[in-house]
């Protein structure tokens, strides 16, 4: 069947929730936030200017071995400022559900993504988990990166 993983990460951005949550439910920002060498393009043709639910956003993106893929998710549950989550359709994963939350606190805001995801292929998914937990990691890294140039 596969095991299930999670990445969690929080990163406290200086400015208010209206703000950062008008740029998060924005897709058209989402290749800002992308490592470069992922090759990350929107394919969705008349994308609104914010998620809502039920949105579907296709995207190409090459996440390993220069092999574009393309991606669907959908935006399921939104509450305006505080939380949206996202669930791939098709792509790489056998399951990907990305929730992010905003959350205002006395420094600033507190943006909470939490990854559930498992990888398809059995064994083969299974050897490449280290690989893609890693690949994970600097994905986030890169976008927290970026978004702290952005906030802070």
């Amino acid at each position: 069947m596969g095991t299930k993983h999670t990445l969690f990460r929080q990163t406290l951005l200086k400015g208010d929730v209206s703000t950062i949550w008008d740029f998060f439910s924005a897709p058209s920002n989402l290749p800002r936030i992308t490592p470069p060498e992922m090759g990350f393009r929107i394919t969705t043709n008349n994308l609104p200017d914010n998620i809502h639910e039920g949105l579907l956003i296709k995207y190409r993106v090459t996440p390993a071995l220069h092999i574009p893929t393309t991606w669907v998710t959908k935006i399921g549950s939104v509450v305006q400022g505080e939380y949206f989550i996202d669930t791939q359709l098709k792509g790489p994963y056998k399951l990907w559900e990305h929730s992010h939350v905003f959350e205002n606190t006395d420094e600033g805001v507190l943006m909470t993504d939490h990854v559930l995801y498992q990888l398809p292929g059995g064994s083969f998914g299974q050897v490449a988990d280290n690989w893609v937990a890693k690949k994970l990691d600097h994905i986030f890294d890169y976008r927290e990166k970026v978004i702290q140039e952005i906030f802070n």
